[in-house]
């Protein structure tokens, strides 16, 4: 049956393997079960995103906890980093976002946060799978008396919202700013906006009309065009686009021009080495983050530690050295004095915070870090075969490292939530990448046919 969970949880089509409701009940027994210990009542918060399918997976799982014993506090659409907050918060012993972040709407997941706001290790998500997949598990039901209750927390969105504020410097506000918000039509769509405005900025926003079926669609961190056209449209200041469920940031200057993950942690963390802020002068980024940023870093007496891909071993490795910033060139950020996972509205926060505090336009502060030209790849496969089995990728591989010397580099990965590999390759000289690329490309295609 392949492993339960993926690099983000559980994710995959609506009514197929695994997001399917009789198995999603199941989750839900198997980690009410695994969570509840003592005779105490046990909470359990739930959220999602704005997908029809929501409805659905959120019976399912409230079903499941609730026979296990767990009282379901149902929070509605709210961002992935808003469950987390409100785990710690509301002293629930798991917090469980419904959401495929940046898939469309037709595909759905699944994943959990512990009593401290931290994504599940490995190890509790195998314990948990072996219980769900087992069709003989026996179930330790609590007695008839001891069910759990669910309850909808209408407040959820004010909490949430006065949290951020928090991480936003006293005294300081947005006025005379203007920003072009998009929300994706999805978790955020209605506390983002609000964010902003509160502090004091004109906002415009793009991406606030969910109907179950809209959401990431031509809009959001993946789809950053028509955001930038709305700038240019409105003069505005910056752009901030968010992804379905809120995680991940991408940022448009004020001339329509596009800011990966790089490159808003590259500001970030300049700023916090200037202040001697930035713990171990370290930033953590993964294996896909571009080479200009780790060169980028040595340069100011810092370092970039390098995770495997997902913002789950990035926090991993900044709990385990005890490092403040995190992040991963798609997007999530991880601020650990603000929050315990990547966070697109808070992201953007920290970053309208430098701009204030310096007088600069975002442009002026991103020019800090030219990446290095880089292409990306997404090759479909059918089955996800070791690329060191397969010696025409190995060769193909071997050629494209010679080629590129100390000048670049080369990523060969499959996708952890998709039916992906993905071809990554970089260096100072675009044609070189490019040629590469697709030698890479054809070769990954014809072995893996």
């Amino acid at each position: 049956m392949g492993r339960l969970f993926g690099t983000d949880g559980i994710r995959g089509r609506v009514n197929s393997h695994p997001m399917q409701p009789e198995l999603v009940l199941r989750l839900g027994l198997a980690a009410g079960q695994y969570f509840r210990n003592g005779s105490r009542r046990h909470r359990v918060v739930i959220g999602k995103d704005t997908r029809l399918s929501g409805y659905v997976f959120e019976s399912a799982l409230t079903s499941g906890f609730c026979a296990a014993g767990m009282d379901v506090f149902l929070v509605g659409p709210m961002p992935t980093p808003a469950i987390s907050f409100l785990t710690r918060s509301m002293r629930a012993d798991l917090g469980v976002v419904i959401s495929a972040s940046h898939n469309p709407y037709m595909d759905n997941g699944i994943k959990f946060f512990d009593k401290d706001g931290f994504k599940l290790a490995d190890e509790a998500e195998n314990e948990i799978a072996a219980m769900v997949t087992d069709p003989a598990f026996a179930w330790d039901y609590p007695a008839y008396d001891q069910v759990g209750r669910a309850r909808k927390i209408q407040d959820s969105p004010g909490r949430y919202i006065v949290e951020l504020k928090h991480s936003f410097p006293a005294g300081m506000t947005l006025d005379g700013l203007t920003i072009v918000l998009d929300c994706a039509h999805g978790a955020a769509y209605r506390v983002a906006p609000l964010i902003f405005e509160e502090l004091g900025a004109k906002v415009v926003t793009l991406g606030v009309e969910p109907d179950g079926l809209n959401i990431n669609r031509g809009c959001g961190s993946l789809h950053p065009e028509g955001l930038a056209a709305k700038i240019r449209e409105h003069r505005a200041d910056i752009g901030l686009a968010l992804d379905g469920d809120a995680d991940r940031l991408i940022v448009v200057d004020e001339h329509g021009t596009v800011l990966d993950g790089d490159q808003i942690m590259a500001v970030c963390a300049d700023e916090m080495l200037s202040r001697g802020t930035l713990a171990g002068n370290t930033l953590v980024a993964t294996v896909m983050s571009n080479m200009a940023l780790e060169v980028f870093m040595q340069e100011r007496g810092g370092r970039l530690l390098r995770t495997r891909v997902g913002d789950r071993y990035v926090v991993e490795e900044m709990r385990k050295g005890g490092y403040l910033l995190g992040g991963e060139q798609s997007g999530h950020l991880v601020f650990m004095e603000h929050s315990t996972t990547g966070d697109g509205t808070l992201a953007a926060l920290q970053l309208l915070r430098i701009m204030v505090a310096r007088q600069r336009s975002i442009s002026e502060i991103a020019g800090l870090l030219t990446p290095f030209p880089q292409k990306l790849v997404n090759v479909k496969v059918k089955r996800k075969v070791p690329f060191a089995d397969v010696p025409s990728i190995q060769a193909a591989v071997k050629n494209a490292e010679e080629r590129l010397g100390r000048t670049g580099r080369v990523l060969l990965r499959y996708s952890g939530t998709e039916s992906l590999a993905r071809i990554m390759v970089e260096a100072q000289d675009e044609c070189l990448v490019n040629d590469l690329c697709d030698d890479l490309t054809q070769a990954v295609e014809t072995g893996l046919d």
